[in-house]
């Protein structure tokens, strides 16, 4: 059995607070329950490690921490319900693919919007300053 981790090395290791692993733990979202020392002091192990990072990334990605659970406790729930972790991801996958689209979006309007004022610094006059201008005054 490998060494139980204290929260202070969970915390380390994963970037999270002792305050994030606390709430993590009252939401719900480890999949095994923490452990106790005798003292009362949280001990985690490798694989609370391995889901905490998980959970992460899942988080930093925007999936919300009510998804979060319902997918901590398909995992809990074992095997039988994959369909329906299948279908949970694909969908937090179809929003992510959604939100890139629009920043992409995003960033081509930038992009093209650094090239004019790019252009004008530079002596370019290619009347789109003054379209900016008035779109401005206008909003």
């Amino acid at each position: 059995m490998t060494r139980a981790l204290t929260i202070g090395e969970v915390a380390e290791r994963t970037d999270l607070s002792v305050h994030a692993l606390r709430f993590y733990e009252r939401e719900g979202l480890l999949v095994d329950e923490v452990r106790r020392s005798a003292n009362g002091r949280r001990l985690y192990s490798e694989d609370d490690v391995a889901w905490l990072t998980t959970c992460t990334w899942l988080r930093s990605s925007g999936m919300p921490l009510a998804e979060i659970r319902r997918y901590t406790d398909l995992i809990r729930e074992g095997r039988g319900n994959e369909p329906e972790r299948l279908a949970l991801l694909r969908a937090h996958r179809e929003r992510i693919q959604e939100q890139r689209a629009a920043l992409d979006r995003c960033m081509s309007m930038i992009t093209h919007k650094l090239a004019v004022y790019e252009d004008h610094l530079n002596g370019v006059d290619n009347g789109c300053i003054v379209r900016d201008a008035e779109e401005f005054e206008a909003g």
